[in-house]
């Protein structure tokens, strides 16, 4: 087989669509674009959720709440999985994520409460809740808050 020899299979290569060639190609008048309208129009379609000048969906909805601009988000662990640590050991945020106890830092690591630890530790974190310093200082472990 040679390249000038080469031929598509049947029906691969379809002819392209001629709009507004006169009533004989079916798509002739209106080019396949209806009656008259703001759709119709050549050039800009409207943008992205217009609806015609009908109060649009997302100013339909009610709002509720408070989304504040400054919000910080921790990637958050609980007492009972520092637990799983040797004794004696420094916790940082670096150290949860390579050991995987956490996937993602954010905007730091905050520890919660939840379970019981009985292992000191001395934990270096951005944020921890007064009863994870609670546990972990019952324990005769250090909490250090880092900003």
């Amino acid at each position: 087989m040679k390249l000038n020899e080469l031929v598509a299979p049947a029906g691969s290569r379809k002819k392209a669509k001629r709009v507004g060639r006169g009533h004989g190609s079916g798509l002739g008048m209106t080019a396949g674009k209806g009656a008259k309208g703001q759709k119709a129009r050549s050039g800009r379609k409207p943008r992205r959720g217009f609806e015609g000048g009908q109060m649009p969906l997302q100013r339909r909805i009610p709002k509720r709440g408070f989304f504040s601009m400054n919000r910080r988000e921790f990637a958050i662990i609980n007492v009972e999985r520092l637990a799983e640590l040797e004794s004696g050991c420094v916790v940082t945020s670096d150290l949860l994520l390579s050991l995987g106890m956490i996937s993602k830092l954010k905007c730091g690591v905050k520890i919660l409460g939840d379970g019981e630890i009985n292992i000191p530790l001395h934990v270096v974190v951005e944020a921890a809740s007064k009863e994870a310093v609670r546990k972990i200082e019952a324990a005769g472990g250090t909490v250090e808050i880092s900003i």
